[in-house]
């Protein structure tokens, strides 16, 4: 994407450019994958657009496509590489999800037995009085 904006302070932005080096996984115009430096487990690796986007909302629908085209096969890829069992793909928006480059990125991180990296999951009961609001507030919002 020509257009697509940038932070010339965003060290992905700059991974982007070549201005700093990666371990490249793939590249086109849009999207570049790569592993992350302080991976979670082995073969774990990021997508990013190209462009300087901080969240998912801030992009536009052709620009999350270029990223989400990438996942089936480079994921297909991880698993062939590493012979992980599962994997999490994670997409984190703002510091308090746990974001902490502010540059849009997609994990897709290898999983294996006794690998020790879980997640909380504290999965609540949905109140039928308030679904009902939500969904009213959600679809006005849309």
């Amino acid at each position: 994407m020509p257009d697509a904006p940038s932070d010339p302070t965003c060290i992905f932005c700059k991974i982007g450019t070549g201005q700093i080096p990666c371990h490249k996984l793939y590249e086109d115009e849009t999207v570049l994958a790569f592993l992350d430096i302080g991976p979670l487990s082995h073969g774990h690796c990021l997508i990013i657009p190209k462009g300087h986007y901080v969240t998912i909302d801030q992009m536009p629908p052709e620009a999350v496509t270029a990223c989400t085209r990438l996942l089936p096969g480079l994921s297909r890829a991880v698993v062939a590489a590493t012979g992980c069992k599962g994997w999490n793909i994670l997409q984190n928006n703002g510091k308090i999800a746990g974001q902490a480059v502010d540059h849009l990125h997609f994990h897709i991180i290898p999983r294996t037995a006794g690998d020790n990296l879980g997640y909380r999951w504290p999965a609540g009961k949905l109140d039928p009085a308030q679904a009902k609001v939500l969904v009213e507030e959600i679809t006005r919002a849309l």
